[in-house]
């Protein structure tokens, strides 16, 4: 059986490369739209692509929501034309004006942003003010992901404390669980719901004082359980690119790998040990060393060491691996792989096509 990540015509593509298959990720796209009751629950974030043709993929599949992390990803979002946007971060300094910024310059695009402190959104408010704009927030909330976001029994006060703010508009709740990662579904869904009854108890709270609120919720490992709530809001990323982390994670979900970095034997340092040409600077380094990457065609393969430019492999005796041969990685963690890179070579009828320019791996791109 053909193996479906092999390509033809690869003398003249160098390494390390990423490279992506179209095809793979619109059957991702169609995965994502089959695991949900209504397209329109979908808030699919592109840190992992940082592309505005993923973008456009995702748009023409009937995604108009989308969430990031960066300004950068945010004004990506607003050249690619998309509709609703939210900056699940909270911008602090110059980055409140930033955004302003941004949302001036794409008024095609209705973005919105996150607030876990008052002081934090007295400064938005200010921003917001000076352009003559308002500017839409969801207040951030803590379910013990222990990064950012506000204790859940401290953000009424907030939410009271803001809607003094005339140039914000409190439209809802984000909630985001990245620390539950439990392989087993039943122990993954009991710990989300556990977590989630505290924004449900918040909500009905605030719901009770006459407010209208979005609520966004989870990321990829609870994707299928807060889709299978009513009215929520879901925040997937790296379904539409996969790695092996989540595929080990959550063997439930139907995403395939869509993205792999190419890789060359660039020395023979002994007998059984070969090289290559993947090193800090090529493929996600914060896991250990033996969770970073597998070679769909050597799995055997067996890390010993990596630097910035190499990777040191076990291969054993007799291994019959040559100095140019080539290898296909799969990524543990796709997202920061991905900002290594700044473009991805499509790979369409197993040959390399186009290229897709990681735009918003940059810190800034006007604004």
């Amino acid at each position: 059986m053909e193996e479906w990540f092999r390509i033809s015509g690869t003398d003249t593509l160098d390494t390390p490369a990423l490279v992506v298959y179209p095809a793979r990720v619109q059957y991702n796209l169609a995965q994502l739209k089959a695991s949900i009751d209504d397209v329109s629950r979908l808030r699919p974030h592109v840190k992992t692509h940082k592309n505005q043709e993923a973008v456009r993929l995702t748009m023409e599949a009937g995604i108009t929501k989308f969430k990031c992390a960066t300004i950068a990803e945010a004004e990506m979002l607003g050249l690619a034309g998309a509709p609703d946007v939210l900056l699940a971060y909270q911008p602090i300094g110059p980055k409140a004006d930033r955004f302003v910024q941004v949302i001036k310059h794409y008024p095609q695009t209705k973005f919105s942003c996150l607030i876990d402190t008052y002081e934090a959104a007295q400064h938005l408010n200010a921003s917001a003010a000076a352009s003559g704009l308002t500017v839409s927030v969801f207040l951030d909330l803590n379910v013990g992901m222990n990064r950012s976001g506000i204790a859940p029994a401290a953000a009424l006060a907030l939410y009271q404390q803001c809607t003094g703010l005339p140039n914000l508009n409190i439209v809802g709740l984000h909630a985001y669980d990245g620390h539950i990662r439990d392989e087993d579904l039943s122990l993954r869904t009991e710990h989300c719901n556990t977590a989630f009854a505290l924004v449900e108890e918040l909500a009905a709270q605030l719901r009770s004082l006459g407010a209208e609120l979005i609520i966004v919720a989870g990321g990829s490992p609870t994707f299928p359980i807060h889709a299978a709530r009513p009215a929520i809001e879901c925040s997937p990323g790296t379904f539409i690119y996969w790695d092996s982390g989540y595929g080990n994670v959550c063997k439930e979900q139907p995403f395939v790998p869509a993205a792999l970095v190419l890789s060359r034997i660039v020395s023979l340092p002994d007998a059984t040990k070969i090289c290559v040409d993947l090193g800090h600077k090529s493929i996600a380094a914060e896991s250990p060393l033996d969770k970073r990457v597998t070679f769909l065609n050597a799995p055997q393969l067996q890390p010993i060491s990596q630097s910035e430019e190499h990777l040191v492999l076990e291969a054993g005796p007799d291994h019959g691996y040559k100095v140019g041969d080539l290898l296909y990685g799969l990524p543990h963690h796709v997202c920061p792989t991905v900002a290594l890179y700044e473009r991805a070579i499509t790979i369409q009828n197993q040959a390399p096509a186009e290229e897709w320019k990681t735009i918003a791996r940059d810190r800034k791109i006007n604004f």
